[in-house]
């Protein structure tokens, strides 16, 4: 069974590799400028000082649902769990899902306060599946360090453009959160219930 540590290998050594050089297609430019349009958007909601905590974080969380699938990552990061949770239980991981994922997403982005995210290509693993790859660029930075990168997924299989992953440091959360959650529940005979309190405790530590 392929390890955790030997999958974020491949994955980062997948990622370093060069891609051909081919001309972008429409969806590849769609999603660019989707990232381009919105996830700065993100970084200027967690800037604005003119808001309390409280209104940056619901502003935030009105934002990323706006332009993330929650239930379609949920639902991946469940693994074969998801085939035999009562659908009451999968509601219910759902909801504390979102909480949690706000959370996390919120706490990256606040990292890179007062960046900017600059897209420098992507990558079309299907014509309704687009890696973009982007750089945070940090107007304050003299130590000639390379930007950090990060890459976002988009979908465009329901109709409109959706981020459905992220990626810092080569790593996609949505993988990294599976790994985590199936572990959990291999841990606690499979009950959901158990991981939907984990998961509100670790939205607490978040915030």
């Amino acid at each position: 069974m392929m390890t955790t540590l030997s999958r974020r290998a491949i994955l980062a050594f997948a990622l370093t590799l060069p891609l051909p050089i081919l001309p972008a297609s429409a969806a590849a430019n769609a999603a660019e400028q989707f990232v381009a349009d919105n996830i700065q958007k993100g970084f200027e909601l967690l800037n604005n000082k003119s808001l309390s905590p409280a209104q940056r974080r619901a502003q935030f969380e009105q934002f990323l649902l706006s332009i993330a699938d929650m239930k379609r990552i949920a639902v991946f990061t469940l693994g074969n769990y998801r085939r035999t949770a009562s659908p009451a239980d999968l509601d219910a991981f759902y909801a504390a899902f979102q909480n949690y994922a706000v959370s996390v997403y919120q706490s990256y982005f606040a990292k890179y306060a007062g960046q900017t995210l600059k897209v420098t290509g992507s990558q079309e693993r299907a014509p309704d599946d687009v890696i973009v790859r982007t750089q945070l660029i940090d107007p304050n930075d003299s130590s000639g360090q390379p930007p950090a990168e990060v890459d976002i997924r988009v979908r465009t299989d329901t109709g409109k453009p959706v981020v459905t992953d992220v990626a810092y440091a080569g790593v996609f959360l949505s993988l990294e959160e599976r790994d985590q959650f199936t572990a959990f529940l291999g841990q606690n005979g499979g009950n959901i219930r158990s991981l939907i309190t984990h998961l509100n405790e670790l939205a607490k530590q978040y915030k």
